[in-house]
């Protein structure tokens, strides 16, 4: 059993609207989470495909700075920056779609940060990370049961069940706290990203 309020609660997340280097309006969601290993254990749990793909989804591609990958059945990017253990640049499914994962010793444990950001004119407000945050925090979930030595058989079917969706529920919950208190968007664009998320992280709850 997943102990769901403990795994959101791990989570710290933020929605934030700002301008790019370049002036561009922008939208990122951050999230925070602490592991119990290393800052290189985490970097290899991360990048290594033997391993991403029992916690995670098959992965493939030129790995290497300026290379390109391939999430099975999810996503391309391209690889802009890697400086292990500590910073992961990526774009995910489009160029001015930007992942960035750093990794920082606190005490005993490794912190996580992951900020995924897009330009506004594509996420529309702060309601895109509706899109995107819930996924998120499954991933997070995921590695943290990984870490803890859990296991699935198959990582995308574990995803799915009855347990990971009312998981993906409470999440969307969470995300609407937080972009509600970020100021970024409007209720109408709250309840529309709400609506699409649901339908798509615990599809099988949608009555």
């Amino acid at each position: 059993m997943i102990d769901i309020a403990h795994h959101l609660q791990a989570i710290r997340r933020e929605v934030q609207r700002r301008e790019d280097d370049g002036g561009t309006e922008t939208v990122a969601v951050v999230l925070r989470r602490s592991y119990r290993a290393d800052a290189a254990d985490v970097w290899s749990a991360i990048t290594e495909p033997d391993r991403i793909r029992r916690w995670f989804t098959p992965l493939t591609g030129d790995l290497r700075v300026g290379g390109s990958f391939q999430l099975e059945n999810h996503s391309t990017g391209d690889i802009l920056a890697c400086e292990p253990p500590k910073l992961l640049r990526v774009t995910l499914g489009g160029p001015e779609s930007v992942v960035e994962v750093r990794l920082s010793a606190v005490g005993e444990e490794t912190l996580l940060t992951l900020e995924h950001r897009v330009p506004l004119a594509m996420a529309g407000s702060g309601a895109g990370a509706f899109y995107v945050g819930p996924g998120w925090d499954g991933a997070l979930l995921a590695l943290a049961l990984y870490a803890d030595g859990i296991v699935a058989a198959d990582p995308v079917a574990a995803a799915n069940t009855p347990e990971a969706q009312q998981f993906g529920a409470s999440s969307v919950d969470a995300w609407q706290s937080v972009v509600e208190a970020s100021g970024t968007a409007d209720q109408e664009a709250i309840a529309a990203g709400r609506e699409v998320a649901l339908a798509q992280f615990s599809p099988d709850l949608v009555s």
